[in-house]
């Protein structure tokens, strides 16, 4: 059993933690670890589904990877700007959880949803450790002690590879508990998501895993250094 530092991660949407961490997620709370998923939006202007279907679906990805809790701020789908406001709501996030580390999307993406996301993400990070920045329920000052960001969209060099390898297909599990996002249907919106996308981000994370010597790996980055006890 791994020491509990609880993990917190944030996307906009749901799904966008599924894309980039999924089995990295799988990994960690099959050791014992508990892991909560906090989506920003409801996702309403999305293409594709309905807010109740992508609730749905989340809930089946979230019991896959066997979180501990699923939260939604309900912020304002394709609205992520930064208001003192957006900010407080994941400060409050942050304190409620006390997590160790926190998660975000990748700070470039093509959706700029995404990468509003991580902005918000490093401001609430910043903020939950300030005494005198007050949330809704007033909670204590919260100090995380690392910040990773995961890729949704394109491929980046990573800083941190994750071998996946045994926990891949519950990644797969996941993903495909967004049929609505991911599976062509005959009222289907056209988008880059239900033309091959989830075979898209598998054969990233092959390529991936080749580059750590394993068969699927997930990728991570940092804005800092990463500090190791030794080599």
């Amino acid at each position: 059993m791994i020491e509990k530092n609880p993990w917190l991660a944030f996307g906009a949407h749901a799904d966008d933690v599924e894309i980039g961490m999924a089995a990295t997620i799988k990994k960690e709370t099959a050791s014992g670890r508990e892991v909560y998923i906090c989506d920003l939006t409801k996702a309403e202007l999305s293409s594709n589904g309905t807010v109740e279907t992508r609730l749905e679906e989340a809930e089946r990805a979230a019991a896959v990877l066997g979180i501990s809790e699923r939260y939604n701020l309900g912020l304002p789908d394709r609205g992520l700007y930064l208001s003192t406001h957006y900010v407080n709501e994941l400060v409050w996030m942050i304190r409620k959880i006390k997590p160790a580390t926190v998660f975000a999307p990748y700070w470039e993406d093509r959706h700029p949803d995404h990468g509003h996301c991580a902005s918000l993400v490093e401001e609430a990070v910043f903020s939950a450790g300030v005494k005198n920045v007050q949330d809704k329920e007033n909670l204590a000052p919260h100090r995380v002690k690392s910040v990773y960001f995961y890729s949704i969209n394109g491929i980046k060099t990573p800083q941190v590879l994750i071998d996946v390898s045994d926990f891949y297909r519950y990644k797969i599990e996941a993903l495909n508990s967004y049929a609505s996002q991911f599976v062509k249907q005959e009222n289907s919106f056209d988008t880059p998501l239900v033309n091959g996308y989830i075979e898209a981000v598998s054969a990233r994370e092959r390529l991936f895993g080749a580059e750590a010597g394993s068969v699927y790996a997930e990728g991570f980055y940092s804005k800092k250094p990463i500090v190791l006890n030794t080599l």
